[in-house]
């Protein structure tokens, strides 16, 4: 398969200790329906071992899921360590509950997108296909 027909790698992540992963788990699957390739890492996950995971599995994008109110914590670290490890063109998106006031600086650290409840899954799905090719 040449490169521009592989299909788009995505790591699918519970940070932190939330334990609500039913909406990680659509997202996963409707990306999977629409042919994205998704490792899903489960629950309880550290920031370093997302991006090792993200690394390992050579993704093209991160996706978050955060209930927890931990996203102005998590998701900058999630960006900061793919930068070290050299790695900041795999994309980070983020969703959950994410209040409107805290959108803005996550996109300013380096998250490329933000779905709030509420997001059509298909929505998710265009924006993976527009953006990590």
């Amino acid at each position: 398969m040449s490169e521009n027909t592989a299909p788009i790698r995505v790591v699918i992540a519970k940070p932190g200790l939330d334990g609500h992963d039913r909406g990680a788990k659509v997202v996963a699957r409707a990306l999977r329906d629409a042919g994205v390739e998704v490792v899903y890492t489960g629950l309880h996950q550290m920031p370093e071992q997302i991006v090792a995971t993200a690394i390992q599995e050579d993704a093209d994008g991160i996706g978050m899921s955060i209930l927890s109110g931990a996203h102005m914590t998590l998701c900058p670290r999630v960006v900061e360590l793919l930068k070290e490890k050299d790695a900041a063109d795999i994309k980070v998106f983020v969703g959950g509950i994410i209040p409107d006031a805290d959108i803005q600086a996550l996109r300013e650290a380096g998250i490329a997108a933000v779905f709030t409840p509420g997001t059509p899954t298909q929505a998710i799905v265009d924006w993976a296909y527009a953006n990590l090719r």
